[in-house]
């Protein structure tokens, strides 16, 4: 029992280190601050999630536990949230989208008739 909980201890911190770089190299790699929330937003927290429940698994002791599980949900309800708001913000100050992407769903709201009127 033991030796399986160590595998799963492994892989879970195997993985989620897997998807901290894929986030990591998005955030240097893609094109546009959008992109780069994304990858930050999305990649990020599920690693660090995957790093804190392997954490979690590892300790055994019912504090621990409690606090990895708090930390992983409270990456998941605030990290989506926090993008949302940089991406608006960041639209709302003048940052377009860039070339590749195909749909720019605020091209005719209101945000960015107010931030083309500064």
């Amino acid at each position: 029992m033991n030796a399986l909980i160590d595998i799963l201890v492994g892989c879970g911190l195997v993985v989620g280190a897997a998807f901290a770089l894929v986030a990591s190299i998005g955030i240097l790699r893609l094109q546009d601050v959008y992109m780069r929330m994304h990858a930050a937003s999305k990649a990020g927290t599920l690693g660090s999630g995957l790093m804190l429940l392997a954490l979690a698994l590892h300790a055994g002791d019912l504090g621990v536990i409690t606090r990895a599980v708090a930390g992983v949900i409270f990456f998941v309800l605030t990290a989506p949230v926090s993008a949302h708001l940089l991406a608006t913000a960041s639209y709302k100050v003048g940052y377009r989208p860039c070339a590749a992407t195909r749909i720019d769903a605020l091209a005719d709201s209101k945000i960015r008739r107010d931030a083309e009127a500064k």
